[in-house]
C-alpha cells in the first residue's frame, strides 16, 4: 500500500505520516527539493540553474523524480509507503496509475491551525513576530488557493478527507486507529462494495421526487439486472409531475396506495424475470427494501439481500425475509469522504458525513 498525504498548514499531515510509521511500519518516501546552484558555462563563466539533488533525510528514502520514486515502490508494491510531497496534479496523475496508491487529505479549522502554528514557532525558537490570525489566513489561503501552486486541486481528488480537530497527539492517534487506513478494500473494493457502488450509480437515474434508490441483482458475481425507482415506462416521469403523491407534501409512509412509482427492487425483479434469477442470487440495494418489496423478493427465490441504509420498517422486512429463507445483512464499508476526528482529549468522536439521509421517505 502507498498512501499519499496532502494537507493545509498545521493540519497534521506529518503527524499522520508519523502515525503510519510507528503503528504499521510504513516507510516515508521523499522527493528531493529543487536547489539553485551555479552551473559553469563552456566559456568559464557561470549561470544560475535549478538542479535537483538527492539528500539523506533522517533515514527516509529520497528520489530526484516522482517517476523514480514510483518505480521503486512498484517493485516493492506489497510493502507499505507514505509520502507528503505531492504538490501538483501532474504528480498525482502519475501516482494514481498504480492500483496500490490512495490519496488522503488532512485539514483542520483555521483557528486551530493558527494556534498550532504559533506553538510550532515557539517550539522551534523562531525569531519571528507572532502571526496575527489575519496574517495566517492570508498565508493559508495562498497555500491552498494560489492559481499556480495551490493544493485545492489535490484536495478535491482525495478518497478520504480527515478533519483533525484533536487537542492532543494521543487523541489523534486513537482517532486514526479506528479508521484502519491500511484496509485493503480502500484500494480494490470487495464484491459487496463493487455491487453497492453499482446500486448507488443506478440510483442517480431515479426520477422519483421523494428519494433516489438504486438496486442491482447479482448471480454468481455477475449482474443480472439493475433498477431504480420512478414511474413506469410510458408514463410521465415523477419529476415531471407524473406521480401526484410524490409531488405533493405528503408525509413519509402515507398515501402509498396512490403512488405510481415503482421501487428500484421491483424494477430490477421485473427486468430479470424469475427464470433468470435462480438459487444463489443476491439483491444489492442502497436502502433496505420496504415490506411490499420484501414479499416479492421472497417470492422469486432470491437467497440474500444486502443493503446500506436503514428504512422505517426494517424489522418487518427482516421478519418477512427470514420466514421466506432470505438472508438480510447491512453493508458497512470503510469510512471515506469527510471524517471528523477527535473533538476532545477524553473521548474520540468520529463522524462520517453523508450526502443523503438514513431514512427512506417514500
Amino acid at each position: 500500500m502507498f498512501i499519499g498525504l496532502c494537507g493545509t498548514i498545521c493540519a497534521g499531515k506529518h503527524t499522520v505520516a508519523k502515525f503510519l510509521v510507528e503503528t504499521y511500519g510504513f516507510q516515508i518516501l521523499r522527493l528531493a527539493a529543487p536547489t539553485t546552484t551555479p552551473v559553469p558555462k563552456e566559456d568559464g563563466s557561470s549561470t544560475t540553474d535549478t538542479v535537483v539533488t538527492s539528500f539523506p533525510d533522517n533515514g527516509n528514502l529520497t528520489f530526484p523524480t516522482i517517476e523514480e520514486l514510483l518505480e521503486y515502490v512498484t517493485e516493492r508494491w506489497q510493502q507499505m509507503f507514505v509520502m507528503t510531497d505531492i504538490s501538483n496534479e501532474d504528480m498525482l496523475d502519475t501516482l494514481l496509475k498504480r492500483p496500490f496508491f490512495i490519496l488522503v487529505s488532512v485539514d483542520a479549522p483555521v483557528v486551530v491551525r493558527w494556534k498550532r502554528y504559533i506553538e510550532k514557532c515557539k517550539a522551534y525558537n523562531l525569531s519571528l513576530p507572532t502571526p496575527t490570525l489575519e496574517t495566517f489566513v492570508e498565508k493559508a489561503d495562498k497555500h491552498m488557493f494560489d492559481p499556480q501552486t495551490g493544493l485545492i486541486p489535490l484536495f478535491v481528488r482525495a478518497t478520504l478527507h480527515l478533519l483533525n480537530s484533536s487537542t492532543s497527539i494521543e487523541t489523534f492517534y486513537e482517532s486514526l486507529k479506528t479508521l484502519d487506513l491500511t484496509d485493503e478494500t480502500r484500494l480494490r473494493p470487495t464484491w459487496d462494495a463493487y455491487f453497492m457502488q453499482l446500486a448507488n450509480l443506478a440510483a442517480q437515474r431515479s426520477n422519483c421526487m421523494k428519494r433516489r434508490v438504486g438496486c442491482v441483482l447479482v448471480r454468481e458475481k455477475r449482474v443480472i439486472s439493475t433498477g431504480y425507482n420512478g414511474t413506469p415506462r410510458g408514463l410521465t416521469n415523477c419529476n415531471d409531475g407524473g406521480c401526484a403523491r410524490c409531488n405533493s407534501a405528503s408525509a413519509g409512509g402515507s398515501g402509498l396506495s396512490t403512488c405510481l412509482c415503482l421501487h428500484a427492487e421491483e424494477n430490477a425483479l421485473l427486468e430479470a424475470g424469475r427464470e433468470r434469477i435462480g438459487k444463489g442470487s443476491i439483491l444489492y440495494c442502497d436502502t433496505c427494501p420496504c415490506l411490499t418489496c420484501s414479499v416479492k423478493i421472497a417470492q422469486v427465490g432470491i437467497s440474500e439481500v444486502v443493503y446500506s441504509q436503514a428504512y422505517s420498517m426494517d424489522n418487518k422486512t427482516a421478519d418477512v425475509l427470514s420466514e421466506g429463507g432470505v438472508k438480510l445483512r447491512q453493508f458497512s464499508p470503510p469510512r471515506e469522504g469527510i471524517v471528523l476526528l477527535g473533538q476532545n482529549s477524553d473521548t474520540f468522536t468520529g463522524t462520517r458525513f453523508y450526502a443523503h439521509a438514513d431514512i427512506k421517505n417514500n
